[in-house]
């Protein structure tokens, strides 16, 4: 005989779209003394560890700070790099394309900093369009993130 329903049985009255867990980077994401490094140990570094988003972002982050067109073009690579490359490592930890990205969680901190270089170096060269685009985008991972990236810049 076929399972009945059961009229009784209590509802789930928050049933609904699920909210996504917070996506956790691995340690790996994170190396300790990055942000402080002089510019040729933060190029070996890079080198050393291109999957390491933090890398790539405080390489568009001083490109940005020069704001040449050489500059911006160079950090807009750099900080697309770093967004790439903390997607990839997002999806590894199981994040499935929305949800949030607690900047709080130090190896998250290279993603959330690559994807704010990204929106200002496409504001710079005109990219208006992604520039949107990528600060919505930082805003739904981490709102903590735009507000200290967006006061401290």
């Amino acid at each position: 005989m076929g399972a009945m329903s059961n009229p009784t049985a209590p509802k789930n009255l928050l049933s609904g779209p699920s909210i996504a867990a917070p996506t956790l980077l691995p340690d790996s994401q994170f190396v300790a003394g990055l942000a402080e490094a002089p510019t040729s140990e933060l190029l070996e570094e890079v080198a050393a560890h291109p999957e390491v988003s933090l890398g790539w972002a405080l390489l568009a982050e001083d490109a940005l700070a020069k704001e040449t067109l050489a500059d911006n073009l160079n950090a807009y690579a750099c900080a697309r790099t770093g967004y790439h490359r903390g997607l990839d490592a997002l999806r590894r930890s199981g994040w499935g394309g929305a949800g949030p990205v607690p900047w709080e969680h130090e190896p998250n901190q290279g993603f959330l900093r690559a994807l704010w270089a990204l929106a200002q170096a496409a504001a710079r060269i005109g990219e208006t369009d992604e520039a949107e685009r990528c600060s919505q985008f930082l805003r739904d991972s981490s709102e903590t993130a735009y507000q200290q990236l967006t006061h401290q810049h």
